[in-house]
């Protein structure tokens, strides 16, 4: 199923060790944190020896990843992740991608695993009883670990029937690669559970947590977007159709969605939550079988951590904070993976603690911190059931009778924008993400078919924050919100709208100005008065943001940054009226 394309030419183990893992030079030669990681995990260890590291080097090794090796220049280096798993990210020879190369537990030179996968499956076949009624995977993972411990182990029991055939199946086959070595039975379980539980070659990219995007184009290697190093191609590669179209159905069968000729298109969502897009043949994609899996954190980006990545700035998220408390209808607007949904995510922080919220998803990405939150995702027709169908429109419908304090749309496509607007008319507080790369293209979407809002609708609207991945001063990509604008109103006499930016971001200084800062519509004109705000003293409202931001910026330095810790600060101090 595919194969690996290593950047460079492997060493033989054997005979650079002899035998010993440890009795080389190349491992006096490690740190010692890498010393460590390879006497807990020796396949670490026997894949530096398989480097050319007298060409290369030795690579770097960073228990932690941090945001500061973006700037790394010359990339050779190694962490750890999850399940005794390790990446190798290093530089492409000839000058293209950097490599991304995962490090998997392997087996004892001498076995060979697809043998020794094809009589474990075998050995399996024989009771089919263990699996019923293990429906999760938690629960097929467990009984598949229990099974491995009784085909494995070396003494025979009187436990069962069952156990005591399979037993003499293994005496019978010992010589074939089942009489293992604890190493080689840890082994087995990790590469029977990756394969029929999780995800098969792409499961060290799925349990890596600084992967955002991972992609198969068609014929050549998996591509991700990480976190830290961005564009990155792995050193696995598919070069035949057979085994990308094989690959891509097994993919589709397990996340119980299959693909045919007749619907070569699917999306649909992993248990992590991650939203993955198959494309099945070549009659659809020229290049052969192709998929995309966005990945999304279990815990959500808080909106500190966005100001100390650089996405906006202290006086921003002020300002939004005090938006939405007001009950401001926002729109985070911008291209695909620009960061519009993590943003999202990031303010619902300050929507009231004891707000009932409802969100509306075709997937569900949204993440919202509150107890009180009605999460509804839309469901597909099932084929030959007319009318089985629930779509954006009918859920958002549904939930105008829910009595919501919040509603949150995951984003507006279609004909569920007019009742979103028809929501905000009645007083509904609104947040929704949307494509658009500007304000007037927003509105020109907006107002335009399929969407038909009414032009003097679009007033509700009153903040559009538009999200963007730009080009930073010193050449990397970054992503920003580059704007901050508030909808003024509508002249239907000049068929116009007037709308104000309030923070954009300079691209030559990687910083924010308030532009509106002592001119803002919505802070002096509409926020201000319902805070009990005199007109004469209106602008004493910069000074609530000022003083926010300070706030913000003084949590971020005490270590208040994890999601659900910060919502929880803001909620108290909301409670107690010092935010």
């Amino acid at each position: 199923m595919g194969g690996f394309n290593y950047p460079f030419e492997l060493d033989d183990v054997e005979q650079a060790h002899g035998g010993d893992p440890f009795a080389c030079t190349l491992y006096k030669m490690l740190p010692k944190p890498m010393q460590e990681s390879t006497r807990e995990n020796v396949h670490l260890l026997e894949y530096l020896h398989m480097v050319p590291v007298n060409d290369v080097g030795i690579p770097e090794y960073f228990p932690v990843l941090s945001g500061k090796l973006k700037d790394k220049k010359k990339l050779n280096l190694i962490y750890p992740v999850e399940g005794d798993i390790y990446i190798h990210i290093m530089e492409d020879p000839e000058g293209g991608r950097a490599f991304y190369i995962f490090i998997e537990p392997k087996l004892s030179s001498g076995l060979d695993e697809r043998d020794l996968i094809r009589e474990v499956e075998m050995l399996l076949m024989d009771y089919p009883m263990e699996f019923e009624g293990a429906d999760t995977p938690e629960e097929q993972k467990e009984v598949l670990l229990r099974l491995l411990d009784v085909i494995t182990q070396d003494q025979p029991t009187d436990e069962s029937g069952l156990r005591a055939f399979l037993n003499k199946l293994i005496r019978n086959k010992s010589d074939k690669g089942l009489h293992l070595s604890a190493r080689d039975k840890k082994v087995l379980k990790y590469i029977i559970i990756r394969d029929k539980i999780g995800m098969g070659v792409l499961d060290p990219m799925i349990h890596d947590d600084n992967i955002e995007d991972i992609s198969c184009s068609g014929l050549g290697p998996i591509f991700i977007e990480h976190k830290v190093f961005d564009g990155l191609q792995t050193a696995f590669i598919f070069t035949e159709e057979a085994e990308l179209d094989t690959f891509v159905l097994r993919l589709s069968e397990r996340i119980k969605k299959p693909v045919t000729f007749r619907t070569p298109v699917v999306d649909a969502v992993l248990p992590d939550g991650s939203r993955i897009n198959i494309v099945y043949g070549t009659d659809v994609s020229k290049r052969g079988s192709n998929f995309t899996i966005r990945k999304f954190s279990e815990i959500p980006l808080s909106l500190l951590e966005l100001v100390n990545f650089g996405s906006l700035n202290y006086e921003m998220a002020a300002y939004l904070s005090i938006a939405i408390e007001s009950g401001m209808n926002i729109f985070v607007s911008g291209e695909t993976a620009s960061g519009k949904t993590t943003l999202m995510n990031a303010i619902t922080v300050f929507i009231k603690a004891n707000a009932k919220i409802v969100s509306i998803e075709d997937t569900a990405e949204v993440h919202v911190p509150h107890p009180n939150w009605i999460r509804e995702v839309t469901r597909a027709e099932k084929p030959g059931q007319e009318g089985t169908g629930i779509g954006m429109f009918d859920l958002l419908k549904a939930a105008l009778r829910q009595r919501p304090d919040e509603i949150i749309i995951g984003e507006i496509r279609g004909e569920e924008g007019l009742i979103a607007f028809q929501a905000m008319q009645t007083g509904h507080s609104c947040m929704s993400t949307f494509h658009a790369s500007s304000v007037q293209k927003l509105i020109q979407r907006l107002t335009g078919s399929p969407i038909s809002v009414p032009k003097t609708y679009i007033e509700n609207l009153n903040i559009v924050v538009i999200q963007s991945s730009v080009r930073l001063p010193n050449g990397k990509f970054g992503r920003r919100a580059v704007s901050i604008s508030e909808i003024i109103s509508y002249d239907s006499a000049a068929d116009s709208f007037s709308f104000a930016e309030v923070f954009q971001w300079n691209p030559v200084t990687d910083e924010f100005d308030f532009v509106g800062e002592n001119n803002s519509y919505l802070l002096e004109y509409k926020i201000a008065p319902m805070r009990g705000i005199p007109p004469t003293k209106k602008r004493q409202i910069y000074a609530l943001v000022k003083r926010r931001a300070r706030i913000l910026e003084k949590l971020s330095q005490s270590g208040v940054n994890d999601y659900y810790e910060f919502y929880k600060v803001i909620s108290k101090a909301q409670r107690e009226g010092i935010f």
